[in-house]
């Protein structure tokens, strides 16, 4: 499926939820990883604010893309912000929505 670029460059971006291991499955615990580098990926909350309207976004990023220390409320720019519509279908049900995926998160605005 396609990604769509998200430009964010006139938007004020806090962090909401420190990163945490993005999981391929919640009973095995095994961290997926990003097939073009290799690297474990997280999946960090932002909160993302622009034209006077904010909303959270769960944002899948490379470990390599997050700096140490990662806090809620430090504000970051985010590098290669895209977004991408998924569906699978487990047990019958049919399930869809919208992943977001960064290249970086860096410190400061």
């Amino acid at each position: 499926m396609p990604s769509f670029k998200i430009d964010v460059s006139t938007a004020v971006v806090f962090v909401a939820t420190p990163p945490t291991p993005k999981l391929v499955s919640k009973q095995t615990g095994e961290i997926a990883i990003d097939r073009e580098t290799g690297a474990p990926l997280s999946t960090v909350g932002l909160l993302i604010s622009d034209e006077g309207e904010g909303n959270l976004y769960q944002v899948t990023v490379p470990n390599t893309g997050i700096p140490e220390g990662l806090a809620p409320g430090t504000p970051v720019s985010v590098i290669g912000l895209k977004a991408r519509d998924w569906e699978n279908t487990f047990n019958g049900q049919t399930r869809h929505g919208i992943s977001f995926r960064a290249v970086a998160i860096t410190p400061g605005v």
